[in-house]
Formats: structure tokens, C-alpha cells, sequence
């Protein structure tokens, strides 16, 4: 299993589109269905921080989402001008779950 989180700060004016973006990923994600792929994205307290945590079974599963357009287009407006810090990521590793987050 791979574990990725990423945090970020947007700009104020962006983070409801940035919200937006990430409802649209989202959705795909929920239509495919996919059973290697748990991905969830949350918004801190100051309402402009993101924290996006992703569970893969394989690299392979981490292409889906990164081949997916709508991921596409939220990196690509992301970066294009919503960014107020850049983003940071680490690899994790799983130590616990309450439930299973991605089955093979």
C-alpha cells in the first residue's frame, strides 16, 4: 500500500473554486469506483489550508487518479494561480485503521 498526503494553502479568493475542483475529482472518483483507491481531501480551520490524503493498493492505482481529467484540471488551476503556499508532500505509512480503506 502507498500512502501520499499533500498540504497546501490557497489564496482566500480561490479556495471556493478550489472546493469546487475537488468535488469534480471526487466525483469521478465515486463513478469509477475504483477498489485500489481511497482518496479523501480535507480543509482546515483557517478555511484555506488543504490536506489531501490518498491510499493506493499500487502505483498503478496512483495513475488512475493522476491520469483522471478532472484531477488534471484542479492541479493544473491550482498552479496556474491559486497557490498561496506551495504544496508539501510526504509518503506515509499506514500504521492503523478503524476499516478497511482499499481492498484488493
Amino acid at each position: 500500500m502507498k500512502t501520499v498526503q499533500v498540504t497546501y494553502t490557497t489564496k482566500a479568493e480561490y479556495t471556493e473554486q478550489n472546493q469546487a475542483n475537488i468535488k469534480n475529482v471526487m466525483t469521478d472518483l465515486q463513478k469509477l469506483n475504483h477498489p485500489g483507491i481511497d482518496y479523501r481531501a480535507c480543509l482546515s480551520a483557517d478555511n484555506k489550508t488543504f490536506i489531501h490524503t490518498a491510499f493506493f493498493l499500487s502505483d498503478d492505482d496512483q495513475k488512475i487518479l493522476n491520469e483522471l481529467a478532472s484531477f488534471k484540471t484542479f492541479q493544473e488551476q491550482l498552479k496556474a494561480g491559486g497557490l498561496e503556499s506551495p504544496p508539501k508532500q510526504e509518503l506515509l505509512t499506514l500504521v492503523g485503521s478503524s476499516r478497511e480503506i482499499v481492498s484488493a
